[in-house]
């Protein structure tokens, strides 16, 4: 058998075009195309070292700055040769010379942790002073610049100057009425680089000059005008010569390279290995490949979530599989039903096994182990061949005798359905045989079967393994999964009736086949049957604790996230609140320096009554958040306020019930009160609520009890009528009033308004509020007078 039919039947073209794909030069994607194999276990493990630096490279987003080097091979062997160049075959040569400086660049500053890379780089041209000078005499339109020389500068100024002349020129006579009779049109053209008229064939006489062309009728002639015509010789000769310079400047930059041709040569095979090292690095990316262990071939393999390479470059669902050999074992037996893949199982370790022996990363995941095989050998798709007069079977044995033949010490040998297309007694000794040959040469053998014999051998010879692919007895179809260790059944006439074959035919072929025995095969179907089942109740169980892991893990967080929310909530207050006291500050500096440049009672008085707001407000706010600490773990954040739910006043720091909620309030009964409260107010608590009149201890109580007792009644040089008067006379009394028991140091008084309409009580207490005298008042208890009187606390 031909290597390059192992190759063919693997896939290994394919993983080369995959690779080609990848790379961005021509000269790379040759060297892709063309990947050979490694000499030994060393290259190789070498070889991987390099491509995961590469990786890393890629990984971290740098890419070599290779762009716009294209296939110049040609170019630098006619240089070398001593050919001219055209421009746009120099630039290209000059973007080779600078991709080599600038790749050079990049991984000389990472030369510590790419050393391979560095070591591959290290040759290039470290300079482009050729590039320099092709760029700077060659535009990127291939046009050749006027920097490119003086000369050339100095000639294209003049032919721009003669053109200049020569247009002036011919544009005056196209203004000349005497000219105009004798033109087809008033216009003027170019022929043979020369400017000439469109004058009429019958007034060739009447317009003197040399005709450089006619029209096709040949009534319109194109004439130059004598006036013109030593104008239009200068303007050839500079033409000439600047043609003559771009040729000189296009010579000498081709000679230039010429002579660093060979440099350049090595440079782009620098490159073009780096480039195939970026691709390698991608498409390892793209499999999720990695670096096996390279083993020696004695001691088998183990290749971790194995994936065919190709099933996954073409972007199916591949279902992933451990692969493993353990000494002394040295065959994999897998069968299983047909269409569950068993030919993609050995065709994926042969494959990767291909990949290896090229220094390439498998799609296996990490600790994966597998020996650099001194060749692999496959027999996966043989077919007639009618023009040689073989039979499918008869290729097989063909393709089975060539292995057999070169296989040595560090073979693998793959084997898809081994003699399958013949009587089934005499397939399975013939298979038997065939691997017992083989695994006395000391190869690694991998085949696929249907044989319930082949099957068999696993369980009483230390050399062979079993394995199988995953078969759904319920739903009738495989789970392409392989499982090592047993073998499978064949499921011909579960898959027969998957695909539709009609019941009769399928219970017949049933019962014919009980009758002629295939114990094993009832065995191996009955230990599928068991296994499917054992296998759905361990999934179930698997599901249902993941479910509740799931549940848990969903609880936690929102127990984190409401905890999170209340934290941030009392942040928030904090910081509003310091916010707050910091106005406040500004406000109260900014009142005193108010009082003191212009000192008055009423400022004084205002700075007091704003004083005392906040100090109420900075208390409500310091009880609100005192009643959310003492919540402490009895706080359930994120909570919800509801009718029945226990919670804590948190600007009273009392506990309450829950009665009901209205929008945004909610109706609590703290002991024998109901208060209307914002939700934002209340703390919600776990357990159920406390029926306690606001939480108060008996000292409490007693306390309340002793504030509620009436004081003395004040004396009558404390007390003030002012009953039936207006309010300016009110104003005038009270502030004299005041105005004594400030001086007399008296602690407070009584004034006696009455009810009325209201109006005294009003203006009292609005003067009131703006006395510096007074610190507070308020309206009378039941057993001071009620609200007909005010009392008042004076300052000290």
């Amino acid at each position: 058998m031909r290597a390059e039919d192992t190759l063919r039947e693997l896939g290994w073209p394919q993983i080369l075009s995959a690779l080609g794909d990848r790379c961005r030069l021509p000269a790379g994607r040759r060297l892709a195309e063309a990947l050979p194999f490694l000499p030994d276990a060393a290259a190789v493990r070498e070889a991987l070292r390099t491509v995961d630096e590469a990786r890393r490279l890629s990984e971290a987003a740098v890419a070599l700055p290779l762009g716009g080097v294209a296939d110049v091979e040609g170019f630098l062997d006619r240089a070398a040769k001593g050919g001219v160049l055209e421009p746009l075959a120099l630039r290209e040569c000059a973007a080779l010379s600078r991709a080599a400086a600038r790749t050079r660049e990049v991984l000389e500053a990472r030369a510590g942790e790419l050393p391979r890379l560095w070591g591959l780089a290290e040759g290039l041209t470290p300079g482009a002073a050729l590039a320099d000078r092709i760029e700077r005499a060659i535009e990127p339109s291939g046009a050749i610049s006027d920097r490119a020389s003086p000369a050339l500068a100095a000639a294209r100024e003049r032919t721009r100057g003669l053109h200049r002349a020569l247009k002036a020129q011919v544009e005056a006579l196209l203004d000349d009425e005497g000219m105009q009779r004798h033109l087809r049109d008033r216009y003027f053209t170019i022929r043979n680089e020369r400017y000439v008229l469109p004058v009429l064939a019958s007034s060739r006489s009447a317009v003197p000059g040399i005709v450089h062309n006619a029209s096709q009728s040949g009534q319109t002639l194109f004439v130059e005008p004598e006036s013109m015509v030593e104008l239009g010789n200068e303007l050839s000769i500079a033409t000439a010569m600047i043609a003559e310079e771009e040729q000189r400047i296009l010579r000498e930059l081709s000679e230039a390279l010429g002579a660093g041709s060979g440099a350049l040569a090595a440079d782009l095979a620098a490159l073009a290995r780096l480039d195939v090292l970026e691709a390698e690095a991608r498409l390892a990316s793209d499999l999720d490949a990695h670096a096996p262990e390279v083993a020696p071939a004695s001691g088998g393999f183990e290749l971790l979530s194995l994936r065919h390479p190709l099933l996954v470059l073409q972007g199916k669902q591949v279902v992933a599989s451990h692969v493993r050999l353990s000494p002394p074992q040295r065959a994999l037996v897998v069968s299983g039903p047909n269409g569950g893949g068993k030919t993609v199982a050995i065709t994926a370790v042969g494959l990767s096994s291909l990949m290896l022996r090229a220094g390439l990363p498998v799609a296996a995941a990490e600790g994966s182990r597998l020996p650099f095989f001194l060749e692999v050998k496959a027999a996966v798709d043989e077919r007639g061949d009618l023009a040689k007069d073989l039979s499918t079977f008869t290729a097989h044995l063909a393709a089975v005798k060539d292995m057999l033949a070169g296989a040595i010490p560090g073979s693998l040998v793959l084997v898809d359905e081994i003699a399958a297309d013949t009587d089934p007694r005499e397939g399975a000794a013939l298979a038997a045989a065939i691997l017992e040959a083989l695994l006395e040469r000391g190869a690694t053998v991998l085949v696929t079967t249907h044989l319930d014999e082949l099957k068999a051998i696993a369980l009483v010879d230390p050399r062979y393994a079993n394995a199988r692919v995953g078969f759904d007895a319920e739903r009738l179809v495989p789970t392409y999964q392989l499982h090592l260790g047993a073998p499978g059944s064949s499921s011909a006439l579960e898959v027969a009736a998957r695909v539709g074959l009609p019941p009769a035919v399928v219970e017949r072929a049933r019962q014919v086949k009980g009758g002629q025995g295939g114990a094993l095969g009832d065995a191996l179907r009955s230990l599928d049957e068991e296994r499917a089942r054992l296998q759905a109740a361990r999934r179930e169980a698997e599901e249902s604790r993941e479910r509740a892991r799931r549940a848990e893990e969903r609880a936690r967080a929102a127990e984190e996230t409401a905890r999170r929310a209340e934290r941030e909530a009392a942040a928030r207050m904090g910081a509003a609140l310091a916010d707050e006291l910091e106005a406040a500050r500004g406000e109260v500096a900014e009142l005193l320096a108010s009082l003191q440049a212009r000192p008055s009672v009423r400022k004084a008085a205002e700075a007091v009554a704003q004083l005392d707001a906040w100090k109420a407000t900075v208390g409500q706010a310091a009880k609100a958040t005192q009643a959310r600490a003492d919540a402490g773990a009895e706080a359930l954040p994120g909570g919800e306020v509801k009718p029945g739910a226990r919670v804590r006043i948190a600007s009273l720091g009392h506990e309450g019930e829950v009665v009901e909620v209205d929008g945004r309030e909610a109706l609590v009964r703290a002991g024998a009160l109901k208060v209307r409260r914002p939700l934002s107010d209340l703390i919600p608590l776990a357990g159920k609520a406390r029926s306690a009149a606001f939480g108060r201890s008996r000292t409490e109580k007693l306390a309340a009890a002793g504030s509620a007792r009436p004081s003395a009644p004040l004396s009558a040089e404390r007390r003030l009528d002012v009953r039936g008067l207006r309010v300016e006379e009110l104003l005038r009394e009270v502030e004299r009033f005041l105005d004594r028991l400030y001086a007399e140091g008296e602690p407070d008084a009584l004034v006696l308004h009455g009810h009325g309409t209201g109006a005294l009580k009003q203006a009292l207490r609005e003067y009131l509020s703006a006395s510096p005298y007074v610190s507070a008042f308020r309206g009378g208890d039941r057993h001071e007078g009620g609200d007909a009187v005010t009392i008042v606390t004076l300052r000290r």
